[in-house]
């Protein structure tokens, strides 16, 4: 095989802080090279400076691209020679169509005037090619985070690619959904478009990587060829430093009380005629972890938001009973008061205030406790800050650091701190390690543990069903808005969550 891109010796410092170190990344043409490394060690910002968002001129090293020297200054400059990236953060106008998106400012048009069926046809190629059944108009915003992956793919695919470069591509995807784009991905390896992919999965990179480059801390520690067996134990060991054979922390469950009753649960969708929940009853306990597992679309999320304070849905009946008695959950403000609190899969847009500092966000669930007379008592929000940092070994040099210069996992800590920050009796887990690194996750997990060991119930919704065959107690398996079984640990497997799936 041919080298397609080589990068030497690239370093990449911002103010304090040196990114990268020497980094080195050689990639072969028609292959599917992956990228492993925890969140902040350098992996985005090597292709930001491949793609160019970080100049030529900005970063130490050199980049070979296609035989030649590359100094791209401007996105513009890499995809003219075939280079896309796609960022974990989505780059689309939720107020356009799915066929704007994809064609903006690569216009299919004719004497200036755009030509809407070419671009719908050309559209609908684009999404059978993805995998995506919407139609071409409807509208981006209306339609879920991991669709609005597959329309970024799409959009990539419209592009004359040579090399497709994917940040966290199935980060929102759910199982099935996620072997198709890999699958995809395999399908463009044999049209002859090379493919980086960055991923934490590490099951789908021994699935679809033929070489994979481990980053540490900002310097290259590894280079693995699949073809002598890629050892997932091997990338943890090298992307974290240590061992870790043992990916879940021990439980030992002692669940008392019943905490949380849902009973005869219904939620109707807020702009469509048809019931998304359906007769909903499930009940957690005090120091136990419960699992929501199912398919995107199942309604697992919409099911969350519609117990904390209604935020999701209209026409919702049913009860929902804390410590054995009904309490009103109308509004967000209730839902917290009586003891709830929601942790969103999407951090960045729901979760935090990404440019606001960490003891900002810390304390915005529950301002009433660091204030007087309607005036925030600044030291006192400081010290809360501080307390959580500590507990949760948050990584940050202060509590004053934006929340937007965290990592993936260490932005998860400071949505958690703010919600144990109220108080809750009940914590709603809604995919709580989306995007975040495998060192990371046992960081998560063994804050929920402890939350557990606390007395806290716990209901925790994943896409990934090992995670919630290793953490949980109990798991209810949901479809099509609807309970369709529920296994505890010692009978729960993939294959059975999976059967209930498609069965029922």
């Amino acid at each position: 095989m041919t080298t397609l891109l080589e990068m030497r010796d690239i370093t990449k410092e911002f103010p304090g802080v040196k990114a990268l170190d020497r980094v080195n990344l050689s990639v072969a043409t028609g292959e599917i090279h992956a990228i492993c490394g925890e969140n902040g060690a350098g992996k985005s910002t090597l292709m930001k400076v491949l793609s160019g968002v970080y100049p030529a001129g900005s970063y130490d090293g050199e980049i070979h691209y296609d035989g030649a020297l590359a100094q791209f200054r401007t996105l513009n400059d890499s995809e003219s020679r075939g280079i896309v990236i796609i960022h974990q953060e989505l780059a689309l106008i939720p107020q356009l169509s799915i066929a704007e998106n994809i064609f903006l400012g690569n216009e299919r048009a004719r004497n200036g005037v755009i030509d809407w069926a070419e671009t719908f046809r050309r559209t609908e190629e684009l999404l059978a090619k993805v995998g995506l059944k919407d139609p071409p108009g409807t509208i981006v915003e209306t339609i879920g985070v991991g669709k609005q992956q597959l329309v970024e793919i799409a959009k990539a695919l419209s592009k004359n690619v040579k090399l497709l470069i994917l940040d966290e591509p199935t980060a929102a995807l759910q199982e099935n959904d996620s072997r198709k784009l890999l699958d995809l991905m395999k399908e463009l390896k044999s049209q002859g478009v090379t493919c980086i992919i960055i991923s934490h999965k590490l099951n789908e990179v021994r699935y679809v990587a033929d070489t994979v480059t481990v980053i540490r801390d900002g310097t290259t520690v590894s280079r693995l060829d699949a073809a002598a067996g890629l050892s997932e134990n091997r990338i943890v060991r090298d992307m974290v430093g240590r061992d870790m054979s043992h990916r879940y922390p021990e439980r030992h469950p002692a669940p008392g009380a019943v905490a949380m009753q849902v009973s005869g649960w219904n939620v109707w969708h807020p702009d469509q005629n048809r019931r998304v929940i359906r007769d909903i009853s499930f009940s957690v306990r005090a120091g136990e972890v419960v699992g929501i597992a199912g398919l995107m679309g199942s309604g697992r999320t919409e099911l969350a938001m519609s117990i904390f304070g209604r935020s999701w849905g209209r026409n919702i009946s049913g009860e929902v009973q804390i410590d054995g008695a009904p309490r009103d959950l109308s509004t967000v403000s209730k839902a917290i008061d009586a003891g709830l609190a929601y942790v969103t899969e999407d951090r960045k847009q729901l979760g935090l205030v990404l440019e606001e500092s960490i003891r900002f966000n810390n304390t915005l669930a529950n301002l009433g406790e660091v204030s007087r007379a309607g005036v925030l008592n600044e030291a006192e929000e400081t010290a809360v800050a501080e307390r959580y940092r500590k507990a949760m070994a948050t990584r940050t040099p202060t509590v004053m650091q934006a929340v937007g210069n965290l990592s993936g996992g260490n932005q998860q800590k400071v949505v958690l701190a703010k919600w144990l920050f109220t108080g809750p009796k009940v914590l709603l887990l809604d995919e709580p390690t989306r995007g975040i690194d495998v060192g990371a996750k046992y960081e998560i997990y063994t804050i929920i543990n402890d939350l557990a060991t606390q007395g806290k119930a716990v209901v925790m919704i994943s896409s990934e069903m090992p995670e919630l065959l290793g953490m949980c107690d109990r798991i209810y398996v949901m479809n099509e808005g609807a309970f369709v079984g529920e296994l505890i640990a010692s009978e729960a497997n993939q294959e059975r969550i999976m059967s209930l799936i498609v069965t029922e």
